[in-house]
């Protein structure tokens, strides 16, 4: 997914109990080391009309940085990367079914995957809400 943050509305307000990247992804940590990732609102904006998302098999190993979702747009392909390593231990079928829940409800059932965590020491490398919010706000 590309990192450029681009100047976005009050799409911006990140949900205080999310972690993110720079990319547009959220990590919501779970029970133990289970998190769900999925994509931000506006990293969802950013990506105009989505048709598709390609996801893992579950028991799939991810490496920090591995392409770990595939979304499908009107006019490309956009990689989206795994913000931590773990294991894949769910998909989100609900998306593959009726993809508008990415932009419909980006931080509930718009979610992507979840992960058990193959070093919960990567979390601390991720952004809080303040520290998302102020790359998506205009200058």
């Amino acid at each position: 997914m590309p990192s450029d943050v681009q100047e976005v509305s009050a799409m911006a307000d990140a949900p205080e109990d999310l972690q993110y990247t720079t990319d547009h992804v959220w990590v919501r940590p779970g029970n133990g080391d289970d998190v769900r990732v999925g994509l931000t609102a506006v990293g969802v904006e950013d990506l105009g009309e989505v048709l598709g998302v390609t996801l893992p098999e579950v028991g799939d190993e991810l490496a920090r940085g591995d392409v770990a979702v595939e979304v499908d747009t009107d006019d490309e392909t956009v990689d989206v990367d795994a913000p931590v390593s773990g294991q894949v231990v769910a998909v989100n079928q609900v998306i593959v079914d009726a993809v508008s829940a990415l932009a419909s409800d980006p931080y509930g059932d718009g979610w992507l995957i979840a992960l058990e965590l193959d070093d919960p020491s990567e979390l601390d490398d991720l952004l809080d809400a303040d520290g998302y919010e102020s790359l998506t706000e205009s200058p």
